[in-house]
């Protein structure tokens, strides 16, 4: 049976972090196991990513059957490019509280968590985010009531967050684990030729900080 996943992307995401989705699901959606439909939607019907090029998105998020999807994946983006303007709306974090409510798996990319911590889903769940310069980022998920943990990946039951767009790919596999099996997970990290992380790394903490995110 075909899973259905919602890319939720808000204005100012940053690509690389949707294309761990997009390229991950896609390959198992090819050679895996199971089908996986991607779907992704905006706000509106034309988006600016980070880096400036415009994306249109498969839809709007008004005109979906949210009950229809299994998962949702939510890449973060750069303040600077109005990332927040949308991942922090009402209309934007109401789709993660829906899936939530379901208790369907949700996974972030770097501070897309903080629109989970807004959606109210992140109350003593653990979780991480991108340092901001000062602690800033690492502040305010901890005011949404998240247990921060300083780990590349952070994975709480359904729940997935993460540091940085360097871990979009990471994200992306274990979110298809939840959604299918580890096998499956594997099978599709083969064929990608992408190796297992290296010894230690869900251990090491954040090095660096940047001004944007």
């Amino acid at each position: 049976m075909t899973k259905r996943v919602l890319l939720l992307l808000a204005e100012g995401f940053e690509p690389l972090e949707a294309a761990g989705f997009t390229d991950v699901l896609g390959w198992a959606n090819i050679d895996g196991d199971e089908g996986i439909e991607l779907v992704s939607a905006g706000l509106r019907p034309t988006l600016r990513a980070t880096f400036g090029f415009s994306v249109i998105p498969d839809a709007i998020v008004a005109d979906l059957d949210l009950d229809s999807f299994d998962a949702l994946a939510v890449p973060g983006g750069f303040e600077g490019a109005g990332f927040y303007d949308d991942a922090l709306a009402d209309e934007f974090t109401a789709v993660i509280t829906k899936f939530d409510n379901a208790s369907k798996p949700v996974a972030s990319v770097c501070v897309a968590s903080l629109s989970l911590g807004a959606a109210g889903i992140l109350k003593g769940r653990r979780a991480t985010t991108y340092h901001q310069v000062g602690g800033k980022r690492k502040a305010q998920l901890e005011s949404y009531g998240a247990v921060f943990l300083d780990q590349p990946l952070v994975v709480d039951d359904r729940l997935i967050t993460s540091t940085g767009p360097g871990t979009a790919i990471e994200v992306a596999f274990a979110f298809l684990e939840q959604l299918t099996s580890r096998a499956n997970a594997d099978h599709i990290r083969q064929l990608m030729r992408l190796p297992e992380p290296a010894a230690g790394w869900l251990d090491k903490v954040q090095v660096g900080e940047a001004a944007n995110p």
